[in-house]
């Protein structure tokens, strides 16, 4: 499965990149495959192992702001590994190709 989420500080002012940078060092830190852009962090693995980092981001921001907003996006899909690789190759397959 791959998840999408975003962790949010709030209570914290408009500098968050710190309390951030605790959630992104737990997903990083799990040795599952993962990347962060400018709004999510998205990983990859089984359901319980995913969840499980979900949760110690979460509770790592926790630890230094008084309320977190969490959004998370999944694609459950049985029988596939190396997702987050294999769409964004196809995707650019795509890109390549000449348009009809």
């Amino acid at each position: 499965m791959i998840i999408a989420f975003s962790v949010t500080p709030l209570g914290v002012g408009e500098a968050v990149a710190e309390p951030v940078a605790r959630a992104v060092r737990v997903v990083r830190e799990s040795g599952l495959p993962n990347s962060t852009d400018a709004m999510f962090t998205t990983i990859e693995g089984e359901w319980d192992e995913v969840m499980d980092v979900v949760k110690r981001a979460v509770d790592a921001v926790a630890e230094v702001a008084p309320r977190v907003s969490l959004v998370l996006k999944a694609d459950l899909r049985q029988g596939v590994d190396d997702a987050m690789t294999s769409k964004v190759e196809s995707l650019e397959r795509h890109l390549a190709a000449p348009e009809d």
